[in-house]
């Protein structure tokens, strides 16, 4: 249980033995299946941690020049890179930093693929099955019109040998039936040109760590697939799968409102700036020691301390009145949270540490000033 009076407030705590229990899930995942499963970093990139990562995977999956750069300074192994565009005044050390490199397009792949060879990295494509169960339209990559990948229609029969690998990804926090559907459709899109390549990334919304995902369902449809193609390298790149649940934000009551009977908890961290999933999905977070809803006896829409009217979410009930001062935990507040945050109004950015698993409370940033001051100019 982790100890939050030994850190700061408000301040984001990953919980290592839930991390850790995470890693040995995927990494029976992949040790069962033969695929490769590695850390997409636009989910989770609190570098610190990589040192566990590494002891259980080893590689990471970039979408953007410092990702790349991170996986190699930080993470310890080239990146699988795709980016929706390349630049060339970027392109170069993109090389440098990966050692899969994925085009959203056959324009960015011709312009690009000339400062590929000789430098040990393989490229493929997007291809896009057209096909996904994604209900929010924020994160469907498939919707009509999308900007991601080729469709098979925009293939020719005869790929050019340069391309060693296609990359998918349609599903978002998705269960492993989503996946065997969506499989079936990228089969009868794509596989007549899988005897073409090397490899097949599957991308990411793997969450096999949620408690009701049936990680053995998981393993049989990846052990059929690669039975059916036992030359392709298979790798997947979750990314919310690997930080699910493994840590809170710890924050504070600074001051309790009412307008026209609604009664508001201002609180020392921000949704629009710390939790933008709150007000981008809407996802609501589960709250120790609290209900969703009118049921309880003390009711509060929480408020954030920003300026933007719509900084709140609500409404949530507590078994006893909350007071200035009064502690509130969000839950599953690592995945996507740490690296979507902001420094909207100057707002403190909340501190990141990590409880260990012998009890230890250990920061690993505290924001300042200067952080907030350098962003501008």
């Amino acid at each position: 249980m982790i100890d939050y009076k030994k850190f700061p407030s408000p301040c984001y705590i990953v919980e290592e033995d839930l991390l850790r229990k995470n890693l040995s899930l995927i990494k029976s995942v992949a040790d069962q299946t033969g695929v490769e499963i590695i850390l997409a970093f636009k989910a989770f990139a609190l570098w610190r941690t990589f040192p566990i990562f590494r002891e259980y995977i080893e590689h990471s999956t970039a979408s953007s020049l410092y990702e790349a750069r991170l996986a190699f300074e930080e993470f310890g192994s080239r990146a699988h890179t795709y980016s929706p565009a390349y630049v060339s005044e970027e392109f170069d050390d993109i090389v440098k930093y990966s050692r899969c490199i994925t085009f959203n397009s056959f324009s960015q792949f011709e312009h690009y693929y000339p400062k590929t060879i000789g430098k040990d990295v393989s490229c493929g494509v997007r291809v896009n099955p057209e096909y996904s169960e994604v209900k929010t339209a924020l994160y469907n990559p498939c919707a009509p019109g999308t900007r991601f990948g080729v469709t098979s229609d925009q293939l020719p029969d005869k790929l050019p040998p340069s391309i060693e690998g296609f990359h998918c990804h349609c599903l978002c926090e998705s269960m492993p039936d989503e996946l065997e559907r969506m499989l079936e459709h990228l089969e009868a899109k794509f596989a007549s040109w899988f005897p073409q390549i090397k490899w097949l990334n599957l991308g990411g919304g793997h969450l096999m760590t949620h408690q009701d995902y049936d990680t053995a369902q998981l393993v049989e449809i990846l052990k059929g697939f690669r039975k059916r193609y036992p030359w392709l390298k298979i790798i997947l790149e979750p990314g919310s799968a690997f930080a699910w649940r493994t840590g809170v934000l710890n924050s504070k009551v600074v001051d309790i409102v009412e307008n026209h009977g609604i009664r508001t908890a201002i609180l020392n961290v921000s949704f629009t700036c710390h939790m933008p999933d709150c007000l981008e999905m809407p996802y609501q977070p589960d709250i120790i020691g609290a209900r969703k809803g009118e049921a309880g006896p003390y009711t509060y829409r929480l408020g954030g301390n920003s300026c933007l009217s719509g900084d709140f979410i609500g409404t949530w009930s507590f078994e006893q009145e909350l007071k200035i001062g009064d502690r509130i935990i969000f839950e599953d507040m690592i995945h996507y949270t740490t690296v979507k945050t902001n420094m909207f109004n100057g707002i403190h950015h909340p501190a990141i540490g990590m409880w260990t698993s012998d009890a230890n409370a250990v920061i690993f940033k505290q924001f300042e000033y200067s952080d907030y001051r350098d962003r501008m100019c």
